[in-house]
């Protein structure tokens, strides 16, 4: 059972944080592509809730399932694009508190040169590591499914 549900305890914040999330979900960043961020974060900052979240609005989005289960190896699978793999390298750095050196940011804005759309990746990983940091000690959990 959760500690909290941030939602219920301090609405005005957490309507903060979900406004967030709809401008990014509004803008030009591909969808199927912020939600293997989503996952790929969640997955190694060990949220269960937001894993189960994010492969349901994958799923939803028309996103193979191969693809969702090789994200825990992304690096060794051929099934993304270079795009993707930029995406998800700079996903992992940030998420890892990892230097991001100027050849990873050369590539992730070679992939994604607008602006916008590369100012939502960036926001993007922000925000589901804060979102991350919030689901582990309340202990959110996936609803059970039979």
């Amino acid at each position: 059972m959760a500690r909290m549900l941030l939602q219920e305890a301090t609405p005005e914040v957490y309507q903060g944080f979900i406004g967030i999330a709809k401008l990014i979900h509004k803008g030009p960043l591909d969808r199927r592509v912020q939600e293997l961020i989503k996952i790929r974060a969640s997955q190694l900052n060990g949220c269960a809730f937001c894993v189960d979240l994010h492969i349901r609005d994958a799923r939803r989005l028309g996103e193979p399932e191969e693809r969702m289960h090789h994200l825990a190896v992304w690096a060794k699978s051929p099934l993304y694009t270079d795009g993707e793999r930029a995406a998800l390298a700079y996903t992992e750095a940030v998420t890892l508190r990892r230097e991001v050196g100027d050849e990873l940011w050369e590539t992730l804005r070679k992939h994604y040169p607008a602006e916008r759309e590369l100012g939502d990746l960036v926001a993007l990983v922000s925000l589901i590591n804060a979102l991350n940091l919030f689901g582990v000690p309340l202990r959110l959990e996936p609803p059970v499914r039979s």
